[in-house]
C-alpha cells in the first residue's frame, strides 16, 4: 500500500518521464491565466531548482517580461509554454528545465486521491509500458556473434525487469555488445545502475552520485552485488549515441566511458545531467524542474550543457556499421589463433560487403546467368539471384568481381569459376573452409 501512495512521487524522481494521455484541449489563454502561471512557475523554480542563484534570476526575468507586456500577444497555450521554456533556459541552457501545457494529464493525476485511484493510475501506466515493451525495441545477434540491443527509455527496474533480464540473457554468450541509445531520451538512474551492473564483476564499482538540493544529500550509485543471470565483465561494449541521446542515457554512456568500460560511437549527446521531475504549476501547466545534479566520481563533474563526447565521432546514421566493424576488427586483433582469425575475417568481409558492395558491369553479371545442375543463377533488375531447385530465391551481393555473399545465409558464399575468361562452374564456399563445385550447363 505504501508503494501505491508513493507512486506518483517515485515516477517523477528521474531524469525524464513520459506518459501518454492523449491530445490536449487547446483553449485560448487569458492575461489573468498568464499572470497566475508565471507566478506559480517562478515559485516552483525558486523552491526546487538545483541552482538557487539561477532560479532567482529566472524569476526576475519572467516577472520583467510579464510586466513589460512581452507575453501579451500570446494567446495559444502551447506557444506560451514554448516561450516560457525558452526564457527559463536562457541563463544556462538547462534542457531539463521546461514548461508543458498538459491539462489532460494534470486532470488525470488530480483524480488520484484514494487507494483505488492510485491502483487505477498505476495500472494504466503499466499498460502503456507493456504496449511499448518497456521501450525495449530490438535485441539480436549480428554477424560474427556481436550482440545488438536498442531501447529508448530507462524505465525504473520496478517495471519490466523481466524484459531487461531476458535481453541480458539473450546477449550473454556474445563476443561483444552494441547498445543503441541514439533514440533514448533518458529515464531512471536506478535502471542505469541495474544495467551497468551486468558489465562488471560482483565487487562494487562507483558509477555516479546525485546531489539533491532540498534534502541537501548526495546519493551514491554503485554496481549491484547481484543481478539475475550472467554477468559480462569482459565483453567489449560499444554504445551508439546521437544528439537526441539525453539524460539517463547520457549517464549510462558517461559512466561506462569514464570507467573505460565502453567505446562511445556516434554524435555528442544532448547535455542534460540534472535529474528532477514534473511539478504542477496550474491546472493547465506543469514545470519539469531539475532538483538535483550528477557528480561523476572520476571527473567530479558531469555532462550538463556539453553532452557526452564520443570516442569515435561519426554521423549517427553511420554509427552502427562503424561499431560492428570496430567490434569484429578488435576481436580479430585480440584472438590471434588461426581459427579465430578466419572466423572474424569472414564476417568482416561480409559486413563490409553489405555496406559497400562492389560494382560489377552488367555484361559480367549476364555471363554468370545459367543452370549449374539443380542450382540456377538469374538476373533481375541488375541483380543476380541464386536458387536451388524450387526453394527460396536469394539475392547475391558482390564482394569481389566473382564472389558474392547472401545476407540471409551468412555462413555461405557463391564464387564463379572462370577458365579462359569463360564461366565454367559455380563454387559454394562455407565458413568452415569446405566448398562444393557445380559445373554450368552448356546446353
Amino acid at each position: 500500500m505504501k508503494k501505491l501512495k508513493l507512486f506518483l512521487i517515485l515516477i517523477s524522481l528521474t531524469y525524464s518521464f513520459n506518459y501518454v494521455f492523449g491530445p490536449e484541449i487547446n483553449s485560448p489563454l487569458t492575461n489573468d491565466a498568464q499572470i497566475r502561471t508565471i507566478k506559480s512557475i517562478g515559485d516552483i523554480i525558486n523552491d526546487n531548482y538545483i541552482f538557487p542563484d539561477v532560479s532567482k534570476k529566472i524569476t526576475l526575468l519572467l516577472n520583467d517580461k510579464l510586466k513589460n507586456g512581452e507575453y501579451d500577444r500570446i494567446t495559444e497555450p502551447f506557444e506560451f509554454a514554448k516561450k516560457i521554456t525558452e526564457d527559463i533556459q536562457s541563463f544556462n541552457q538547462d534542457r531539463h528545465l521546461r514548461v508543458f501545457y498538459e491539462p489532460k494529464r494534470i486532470a488525470e493525476e488530480d483524480k488520484v486521491i484514494s487507494t483505488e485511484d492510485s491502483i487505477r493510475f498505476e495500472q494504466d501506466y503499466i499498460v502503456s509500458l507493456k504496449k511499448n515493451n518497456y521501450f525495449f525495441k530490438e535485441v539480436k545477434i549480428l554477424e560474427g556473434n556481436i550482440g545488438y540491443l536498442e531501447f529508448r527509455r530507462f524505465r525504473d527496474p520496478d517495471y519490466g525487469i523481466e524484459t531487461v533480464v531476458s535481453a541480458m540473457g539473450f546477449l550473454s554468450n556474445t563476443d561483444a555488445i552494441i547498445i543503441d541509445l541514439r533514440n533514448n531520451g533518458g529515464g531512471s538512474p536506478n535502471m542505469v545502475q541495474f544495467i551497468c551492473s551486468y558489465f562488471f564483476k560482483d565487487e562494487s564499482v562507483h558509477l555516479n552520485s546525485i546531489y539533491k538540493r532540498k534534502q541537501n544529500i548526495t546519493k551514491q550509485y554503485w554496481t549491484l552485488p547481484y543481478v539475475p543471470g550472467k554477468r559480462m565483465p569482459h565483453v567489449p561494449i560499444y554504445i551508439l549515441t546521437s544528439n537526441r541521446t539525453f539524460s539517463a542515457a547520457e549517464e549510462f554512456s558517461y559512466n561506462l566511458q569514464k570507467l573505460n568500460r565502453a567505446v562511445i560511437i556516434g554524435e555528442t549527446t544532448g547535455g542534460g545531467a540534472h535529474p528532477g521531475g514534473r511539478i504542477k504549476a496550474t491546472d493547465k501547466y506543469n514545470v519539469w524542474t531539475p532538483t538535483a545534479r550528477s557528480i561523476n566520481p572520476i571527473t567530479n563533474s558531469n555532462w550538463e550543457g556539453i553532452g557526452v563526447a564520443p570516442d569515435i565521432n561519426i554521423p549517427a546514421n553511420e554509427a552502427l556499421i562503424e561499431a560492428h566493424l570496430k567490434a569484429l576488427d578488435s576481436l580479430k586483433r585480440l584472438n590471434t589463433d588461426e581459427k579465430s582469425q578466419e572466423y572474424y575475417k569472414w564476417y568482416l568481409e561480409m559486413v563490409k560487403t553489405k555496406n559497400s558492395p562492389v560494382n560489377i558491369v552488367l555484361s559480367t553479371l549476364k555471363s554468370y546467368v545459367g543452370n549449374y545442375g539443380i542450382r540456377t543463377i538469374s538476373l533481375e533488375n541488375g541483380n543476380l539471384y541464386y536458387q536451388r531447385e524450387n526453394t527460396m530465391k536469394y539475392k547475391l551481393t558482390p564482394m569481389t568481381n566473382d564472389t558474392f555473399i547472401i545476407e540471409e545465409l551468412p555462413d555461405f558464399r557463391i564464387q564463379f569459376i572462370l577458365k579462359n575468361n569463360k564461366v565454367v562452374a559455380l563454387k559454394g564456399l562455407n565458413k568452415d573452409g569446405t566448398s562444393s563445385e557445380y559445373k554450368i550447363d552448356m546446353n
